[in-house]
């Protein structure tokens, strides 16, 4: 908005010194391109200031948060996965959601036995939100390739979310044995992510 209202004015500005002559021209249109070159410093301050207040706002969890989330995040997993069992019409979904109950069921294991080490111990909590039992709700609903395409959709989305949540606790994270299984289950998440977006297309 800020850049179109400097652009439109410099424009006017162009116009009315058209009128007088070729040097008048050539100081419009100098007039014209300083204001775009300020309208685009202006639009990329704003995208800084917008990524650093997404950064300061997405902390890095405490121990007791990314156990948590862990542990909501894989029992979320296998409950839509044993969704896609009964739901799914695609042999490759039914066999990637077969992948996910395995894979987050080991996860959940790592993360329980690696919350247990922590000093104090921490007690993953696998409550689900309310988003995600919304989610569930409505991807119940959902039958043959209508479920198959939104449930590999939804795949993909949260694989992502979980992989940011692994990488930045195990660089970040405040409880050793947590970081040490956040970074081990990095590389699976990235694996699943992979191949959801190979079923998404």
């Amino acid at each position: 908005m800020y850049r179109q209202f400097l652009i439109a004015s410099s424009a006017a500005l162009a116009l009315g010194l058209a009128g007088c002559g070729p040097k008048a021209e050539q100081a419009a249109d100098s007039v014209a391109n300083s204001a775009a070159d300020t309208a685009d410093a202006a639009g990329a301050m704003a995208a800084n200031a917008q990524a650093d207040i997404k950064q300061a706002l997405s902390a890095t969890p405490t121990g007791q948060e990314f156990a948590n989330r862990a542990a909501r995040s894989d029992a979320y997993e296998i409950a839509a996965a044993k969704l896609a069992q009964t739901n799914a019409t695609s042999q490759a979904v039914k066999d990637f959601a077969a992948e996910m109950i395995k894979a987050h069921t080991e996860s959940t294991a790592k993360i329980k036995a690696a919350a247990s080490k922590a000093s104090p111990a921490i007690t993953p909590d696998p409550t689900l939100t309310p988003d995600q039992n919304d989610d569930l709700a409505e991807l119940a609903k959902k039958k043959g390739a209508e479920f198959d395409g939104d449930y590999i959709d939804d795949q993909v989305d949260a694989h992502e979310d979980a992989l940011a949540l692994m990488r930045d606790f195990a660089e970040h994270g405040d409880t050793p044995s947590l970081k040490a299984a956040a970074g081990e289950i990095a590389a699976v998440v990235q694996k699943h992510l992979d191949h959801a977006k190979s079923l998404d297309k």
